[in-house]
């Protein structure tokens, strides 16, 4: 349920789940949020993004953010300028890296204290450090590795999306929005489609669905292609009524096939009962019950809990 690979430079880890969980790198547990808005899970094939994904900066990198933590960076590092315990340092992180991505967050962490043994400043390890203790449901040392990842390099937009990422799953919103907007503000950052997804998403939880409307659509607006993005747009739409725009964002999503899954069926009943349109709610009613009998989006129409 979350994008796996890594390289040396900026890639997808798996996103912070759903409070208590916290990072699961298997699955993810119901929301517990108030007003929380989820994306597609529970499907076959290559369902979309189950939630807004982390983001991590040079695995090497003992400085900055491979999102630009400032205008002047200097010259690019290559192999050339990399030192023996840098090097060392880099693999260390990289092996962690493809640990937590296999869902092996002991052995992962293992590596990164290894990789802080070699390096004891980099920035990449502190961030991702606070990934692993974040999925251990270890909340004091999550946040204690992002403020340190933050203390050496404040503008490291990596971390900053990481941490509010996490402090909005602790319903720190206001904390929380502080982090994505420092992030979004760093110069040349190259994931800012990422953060605009995650702090509309965040927003969209704190009941602001105003503000989760606007960073959503800015962030469609950068990544049409994204159906995480399209299909928690068309939720916040749906809650603030507007079911004609909310349809046609789904649709993007419904219209190909390996990113039907259950919630994506589930909101296109929704959206289609809230428009009076209750022959096509029930068609893809049919469809949920024929292809996901045992999900509990399915239990929900029966139920007919359409507003739970």
């Amino acid at each position: 349920m979350a994008e796996l690979l890594f390289a040396r430079v900026r890639s997808m880890l798996p996103r912070l789940p759903r409070w208590p969980s916290v990072l699961s790198t298997a699955g993810l547990a119901a929301c517990v949020l108030s007003a929380c808005v989820s994306a597609p899970e529970g499907g076959t094939g290559a369902p979309p993004t189950p939630e807004p994904p982390a983001v991590v900066s040079n695995v090497g990198s003992s400085v900055g953010s491979g999102g630009g933590a400032s205008g002047s960076r200097g010259d690019l590092v290559t192999a050339s300028d990399e030192t023996e315990l840098a090097k060392r340092a880099r693999i260390r992180l990289e092996l962690a890296s493809a640990y937590f991505a296999q869902g092996q967050a002991v052995t992962a962490l293992d590596e990164v204290k290894r990789a802080l043994q070699v390096d004891p400043e980099n920035v990449g390890a502190y961030n991702l450090r606070g990934l692993i203790y974040a999925s251990l449901g270890e909340v004091a040392l999550a946040d204690e590795s992002f403020r340190r990842a933050l203390s050496i390099a404040p503008a490291d937009a990596d971390t900053l999306h990481n941490h509010g990422w996490f402090l909005c799953r602790q319903r720190r919103f206001a904390e929380a929005r502080s982090r994505f907007t420092a992030a979004l503000a760093v110069p040349q950052y190259r994931e800012p489609s990422k953060t605009l997804l995650a702090q509309g998403v965040c927003e969209a939880a704190a009941g602001d669905l105003v503000a989760a409307e606007r960073l959503l659509l800015r962030s469609y607006e950068l990544d049409a292609g994204n159906p995480t993005t399209a299909f928690n747009l068309a939720e916040v739409l749906l809650r603030r009524g507007d079911t004609d725009r909310a349809r046609f964002y789904l649709q993007r999503v419904n219209q190909v096939p390996e990113r039907v899954n259950a919630q994506t069926l589930w909101l296109a009943a929704r959206i289609e009962r809230k428009r009076g349109n209750l022959a096509a709610a029930e068609e893809w009613a049919q469809q949920l019950r024929s292809r996901f009998p045992n999900a509990r989006e399915t239990a929900a129409y029966e139920q007919g809990k359409f507003d739970e």
